[in-house]
């Protein structure tokens, strides 16, 4: 069973996970603070973690930051934090995903099992292949297939398709991806994003101005969905 570490500190919140949680058979254990979901996770080894960051005894990035000291656990930030800054903060600390209170129970669930998911150990072959209704990425060619012809990507846009499609479902962040494309000296140059995202969504997408699968998470980053 996949166990769940839950740690905010507003009771009917834990409560109203904890029992939709176990309803879907998961295993769920509760942290009110800091201090005690870091000691939790080390005695119990969640399978994913959903953390409020503004928890009593320390901010929830600290937490954050404790996690990835030690484990790649997923990490879904669940915040009454609105500021763009807050959440890209978060997701640089480490954050897998980051979803505003108050929020619906049903996108929660499925943010959780797409981070659950993302964390099995990935095998070879098939798993190199991913495919969406119109298009197919073939990691291991480095080819793009749409309608039966391959795509002519430029390195720059297959590198861009490549980190976030290795990502799927998960919120990728602008400076993680200016990082990992451009390289370690970028981090502010969100236009860049924006130029080569149009451009993917120009090649890819079958209506490139109501993408489904290149979306936009404004002010925070981009996240690649099947």
């Amino acid at each position: 069973m996949t166990r769940v570490l839950v740690i905010d500190d507003e009771p009917q919140i834990v409560r109203a996970l904890v029992i939709n949680l176990k309803a879907r058979k998961y295993e769920v254990d509760a942290a009110h603070d800091g201090v005690g979901a870091l000691k939790l996770a080390a005695a119990r080894h969640p399978d994913v973690v959903v953390l409020d960051l503004g928890l009593p005894d320390m901010d929830g990035v600290e937490v954050i930051k404790g996690l990835r000291g030690w484990t790649r656990v997923p990490i879904i930030v669940l915040s009454a934090r609105h500021s763009s800054d807050e959440k890209v903060q978060a997701l640089d600390a480490g954050a897998d995903d980051y979803v505003t209170k108050p929020f619906g129970m049903d996108e929660l669930l499925a943010r959780l099992r797409a981070a659950v998911r993302r964390a099995e150990p990935v095998g070879t072959g098939e798993e190199d292949t991913v495919e969406t209704a119109g298009f197919t990425v073939d990691l291991a060619a480095k080819k793009v297939n749409r309608g039966g012809r391959d795509v002519r990507l430029t390195p720059t846009e297959w590198h861009l398709l490549e980190v976030l499609v290795r990502n799927s479902g998960r919120l990728v962040g602008q400076k993680q991806l200016l990082q990992e494309v451009w390289g370690p000296s970028y981090g502010t140059e969100t236009n860049y994003l924006r130029v080569y995202m149009a451009q993917l969504r120009r090649k890819l997408e079958a209506d490139p101005s109501h993408p489904k699968h290149f979306i936009t998470e404004p002010g925070m980053g981009y996240r690649f969905e099947r």
